[in-house]
């Protein structure tokens, strides 16, 4: 495979992203937007993002150690609410998406909707679809106002990596059970007596798949090498990614962060903490993280495990206006992929964009906007390389010809997961307010979004800038 698929020149990245990003577009390209025609169907009704909010995104283990992921996840409601001025009696249903589960809030949905002083009226459940799950919580509200079920809806995410779930051993777990049901302390000791030093060990999560036993960042580093992606070039887009993020956060255009208020602490947190404009040089030092020693996935071109939660509010386009509310943008498309878990497992962006543009009728050129999640560099220049490649768009994906890869001028220009980080669960609101800003910041017109996911899936967004839409 990879003798036969051309490799994307990350350096290329770092030279020209890196550009002043509070520039906007061109004059000559801002007038080009408006001969760009609306998304909309006839007989389809418009649903609108409004606006969203995050809490910082912080490193697990620092600031919010202490908390509960609810606690996030109200304070992102909260924030929802306050920015937009919407009574919570008229939201009829949330959804949020998180992926390692608190086991004392399950539904963590409901408790923090109930926490955050939502109507007891108001149904909430929580999905997950691993790095996709807020956007399995966008489109899930999608598909109830489509329908006619809602017209107000709440969608979001959250994921605390401080604090997960360390279960005992499934024989320490056995006996324990059987032991709550003995009778008499007799009984317990012998249930005792059959455990051996092994069955103390604790069973520690791991970001790996079920099906393949592998770790997600060994899985990373062998696409990389599949695609001939060098650590180079792994090295010099995480760079790109942090310094652009460092930009956009000292130019405020990082508006949808909420701030939070840690008990005990003097001052709110205002700002995400992983954001580190480093050099190639620093970066170059670091050992490979999964594949020692020759391995090219590192700590520092890997996004991180991070605590933080979002929340959006959809509705359909009518029931905006009645409320006198100023949508930001259109939710037009949506596509969900699946692929081969194995050694296809970070490809989902490379399937679902030309599916999601095809869906459209767009093509790559007509996207002014691209937010697509960093799980890893190498993941990313794979992805492109695969979308750029005739050999892999005719083999893998039945196409005619290679898909083409993304303007790199139109790329991720506020930093993304490597550099801003990623909870799990709310990533994908997260990209879906950078991906609104960011076309009305840069007046453009069309944006897609794309992730992958655990289990080798991938979704793909298309959004509309609102003629509304203000910053």
């Amino acid at each position: 495979m990879a003798a036969q698929i051309s490799r994307v020149n990350a350096v290329a990245f770092l030279r020209t992203g890196t550009r002043n990003v509070s520039t906007g577009m061109p004059a000559l390209y801002a007038a080009k937007q408006k001969t760009k025609l609306s998304l909309a169907r006839p007989n389809q009704k418009n649903i609108v993002l409004v606006d969203a909010v995050r809490t910082p995104f912080l490193l697990s283990g620092t600031s919010y150690a202490k908390l509960m992921p609810h606690d996030l996840a109200r304070n992102a409601l909260l924030g929802l609410v306050q920015k937009t001025g919407l009574p919570k009696e008229l939201v009829e249903y949330i959804a949020f998406g998180t992926v390692i589960q608190e086991v004392k809030t399950s539904n963590i949905a409901r408790e923090a909707a109930l926490g955050a002083g939502f109507s007891d009226k108001t149904p909430a459940h929580t999905v997950t679809m691993a790095c996709i799950s807020s956007n399995q919580a966008m489109t899930t509200c999608i598909g109830y106002m489509h329908s006619g079920v809602y017209d107000v809806c709440v969608a979001g995410g959250v994921e605390f990596m401080s604090d997960v779930p360390i279960r005992h051993s499934r024989k320490m777990r056995g006996v324990m059970l059987k032991a709550n049901k003995a009778k008499t302390f007799g009984q317990r000791l012998s249930l005792l007596a059959q455990l051996d030093m092994k069955s103390l060990i604790p069973e520690l999560p791991a970001v790996a798949e079920f099906s393949t036993g592998e770790t997600m960042g060994h899985s990373a580093d062998r696409l990389a090498a599949s695609f001939n992606i060098s650590r180079q070039d792994q090295d010099a887009f995480a760079l790109r990614s942090h310094q652009l993020a460092h930009d956009a956060a000292e130019k405020g255009l990082l508006s949808d962060i909420v701030p939070y208020q840690v008990p005990g602490q003097d001052k709110p947190i205002t700002r995400d903490n992983g954001i580190r404009v480093s050099t190639s040089e620093q970066l170059a030092k670091l050992k490979p993280a999964f594949i020692k020693p020759h391995g090219t996935v590192t700590a520092a071109n890997a996004s991180y495990l991070t605590d933080g939660a979002s929340a959006c509010l959809l509705m359909t386009e009518e029931k905006a206006r009645q409320l006198g509310l100023k949508p930001k943008a259109y939710l037009r498309d949506f596509i969900y992929v699946s692929q081969d878990p194995k050694d296809q497992l970070l490809l989902g962006p490379a399937y679902a964009t030309p599916r999601v543009l095809d869906k459209a009728g767009l093509k790559m050129s007509d996207i002014d906007v691209w937010e697509v999640h960093e799980a890893f560099a190498g993941q990313i220049l794979s992805n492109l390389s695969a979308m750029d490649s005739d050999w892999f768009c005719k083999t893998y994906m039945g196409r005619p010809g290679k898909v083409g890869a993304p303007d790199i001028d139109k790329f991720n220009l506020w930093g993304g997961s490597l550099s801003i980080g990623h909870p799990f669960g709310a990533t994908g609101v997260r990209l879906a307010i950078h991906a609104a800003n960011r076309l009305i910041h840069e007046d453009g017109k069309y944006a897609c979004i794309a992730a992958c996911a655990a289990g080798g899936q991938g979704v793909g967004m298309i959004i509309e800038r609102h003629p509304d839409g203000k910053l």
